[in-house]
């Protein structure tokens, strides 16, 4: 198959980039950095296919159960994240192509990150980041291993930077609840914008989540005992409804619209409104108008379509579904751990 290849130099992406940030309304010049952010952010997907590849071989040795996905960011996404940082520059942020593997304990999210760091290959490691043992003051928790792309079989490839990240199924449950509630409420709470309400919930139960995996506990709830945190999310999550709330998210779910057929690139359109989900499925050959299609998508989202999509690979349909159940509005695995921190707290 014909994998996209960068069209444009660094100095342009980067050009583009500001004036995604900018939003001036010079259409000409918006159209020409939304066509170089289409190519650059889909350029990935050969490096990350070739990734994906080496990380199912050493998932094998670590956890045959766990699960593997691959995504692009989203274009709301990538100018979000130029906005949040003044210094960021859209070529070198390292994130744009992605891969996750979600393991069943601690332990073998360890294990995984050891069997990369002991690896010899030509892709340099140049950036990583433990939020396991250092969590984010937002609850957030995992352990990120940022690669350089390196290949003389791919030169047109080599510096793209891919990002992996390894997570627990607890750690995973949490991110899912962080984004689905975001959706809901219309607010990035994923990047610690939204009602401090909410932000400090996630916080807490994300330091809670900590303590059920003997982690160090999130900043600024590090004082708290194990059971004392345990209480405080059962009475915050009364405050807020929390467990009605996704509950209901849950069950919308049933209404997705779309077929279980395969694929290797899925557009999955999420329709708060209506709670719908819908799913259009592309053959790995298809890749360049599976991106035509998300940036249509994402014109429309522009222009004022209150939907969210987001372009991601991960085998059969229902894999994808396990993959980004935010996007499904699956958020059971949160609830049922909701429930287990009552039983702690008393």
């Amino acid at each position: 198959m014909s994998w996209p290849k960068p069209t444009f130099s660094k100095n342009q992406v980067n050009k583009a980039g500001q004036i995604l940030v900018e939003g001036r309304p010079d259409l000409e010049r918006l159209w020409w950095a939304a066509e170089v952010l289409n190519n650059w952010r889909s350029c990935p997907g050969y490096p990350i296919n070739t990734f994906q590849s080496t990380l199912r071989e050493k998932i094998k040795l670590v956890d045959p159960e766990a699960l593997v996905a691959q995504r692009l960011k989203r274009t709301p996404s990538i100018i979000s994240k130029l906005k949040r940082f003044d210094s960021m520059e859209l070529a070198r942020m390292q994130d744009i192509g992605g891969l996750r593997a979600v393991v069943s304990s601690l332990r073998k999210a360890r294990d995984l990150e050891q069997n990369y760091r002991n690896s010899s290959f030509k892709h340099e490691l140049v950036g990583q980041r433990d939020y396991i043992a250092r969590p984010s003051p937002s609850g957030y928790r995992s352990i990120h291993l940022i690669y350089r792309y390196g290949n003389d079989r791919a030169p047109d490839y080599n510096g793209l930077l891919i990002e992996l990240q390894i997570r627990t199924r607890l750690q995973h449950a949490w991110a899912t609840a962080v984004e689905t509630m975001g959706t809901f409420l219309r607010y990035a709470l994923k990047s610690s914008e939204g009602p401090k309400k909410w932000l400090d919930f996630f916080a807490l139960t994300g330091s809670a989540f900590a303590h059920l995996e003997n982690c160090p506990a999130v900043p600024g709830y590090d004082r708290l005992s194990a059971k004392e945190t345990f209480q405080a999310v059962e009475t915050t999550a009364a405050e807020l409804d929390v467990r009605h709330r996704l509950q209901a998210f849950t069950i919308a779910a049933n209404a997705i619209s779309g077929g279980r057929k395969l694929g290797s690139y899925h557009l999955v359109v999420l329709d708060p409104s209506t709670k719908t989900v819908t799913i259009q499925s592309f053959g790995r050959d298809r890749l360049e108008e599976a991106n035509l299609e998300y940036t249509k998508t994402e014109r429309r989202i522009a222009d004022g379509d209150a939907i969210q999509a987001v372009l991601v690979s991960a085998g059969p349909v229902e894999n994808l579904r396990r993959a980004y159940p935010n996007y499904f509005l699956d958020t059971r695995e949160f609830v049922n751990q909701l429930t287990r921190m009552r039983s702690r707290a008393c």
